[in-house]
């Protein structure tokens, strides 16, 4: 096969493959303009009967709107303290070597990979005891256990590449740690900053089970109300396919603004 038949042929795979990746988006964008009747009864590519009605109802009606601020609350909560939270112990674990520092590191990561099933019933427990169920302090904490070790382990990446000597001549110049690590080294590593906050990001707003099992009505999230769709009626197909379709947004809007740290991060192999 010469050069222009492997061109075409990796152009016409590459159209297949993003038709196959945005066909299902497009399914449900379609669908959220369309009624249940349309949705149940005929198989079309666009709306026969155009309607905004299904958006009009999430946006006017309290048990839907309130659930993207909930999710937007808890979820901007818990990637600011993951973020705070992992930048000294990733600081630690790319400058520093102590006894048993990569056993811990790997402890981390285990806690990542653990299903959140796991940890249903003590975080039920321990939230009923203290008093923090349904609030969104306790989702946030609740995914803490998940995102701080991806965070870490993203942004030990990325401290690992700035050289120590950086470190070292700020000492020298006289800077205190808390104004070394403000003003110089945090900047060398936003990128790094911006793939973390990314991920604990899309993380807790996606994630269901802690979610939905800590919250029942003042801190309900999204993820949530969009699994109770079901009424004497049936499913309200077209109100879940306008709900999915703003769930996509805020993604969308994170994604854009760290496209570019994103691309840093895979091309430094931590992500």
């Amino acid at each position: 096969m010469n050069n222009a038949g492997k061109f075409q042929f990796k152009t016409l795979f590459l159209i297949a493959y993003i038709i196959f990746a945005l066909l299902p988006i497009y399914w449900m964008v379609n669908m959220s303009f369309k009624t249940n009747n349309e949705i149940l009864s005929s198989f079309s590519f666009f709306p026969q009967e155009f309607t905004w009605a299904n958006y009009q109802r999430i946006f006017t009606d309290e048990s839907w709107y309130s659930g993207y601020i909930n999710s937007l609350i808890y979820v901007a909560i818990n990637t600011v303290i993951s973020v705070a939270v992992a930048l000294p112990a990733a600081y630690a674990f790319s400058r520093y070597s102590f006894l048993g520092d990569k056993h811990v590191f790997f402890w981390l990561l285990t806690n990542r990979m653990t299903p959140p099933a796991v940890f249903l019933l003590p975080f039920f427990q321990l939230y009923t005891t203290v008093g923090l169920m349904d609030t969104h302090i306790a989702v946030a904490l609740a995914h803490l256990l998940f995102n701080v070790p991806l965070a870490v382990w993203i942004l030990e990446g990325f401290m690992s590449g700035i050289p120590r000597e950086i470190d070292e001549t700020a000492y020298i110049d006289g800077y205190s740690f808390p104004r070394f690590f403000a003003t110089i080294f945090l900047p060398l590593i936003k990128a790094g900053v911006g793939v973390a906050a990314f991920f604990c990001f899309m993380f807790s707003w996606v994630e269901l089970l802690l979610a939905r099992t800590l919250t029942s009505v003042n801190a309900k999230p999204i993820v949530a109300t969009m699994t109770r769709t079901v009424s004497a009626s049936g499913m309200d197909w077209a109100t879940l396919a306008a709900a999915g379709v703003l769930t996509i947004v805020p993604g969308a809007i994170v994604i854009w603004f760290v496209r570019n740290y994103i691309a840093k991060g895979f091309a430094m192999g931590r992500v």
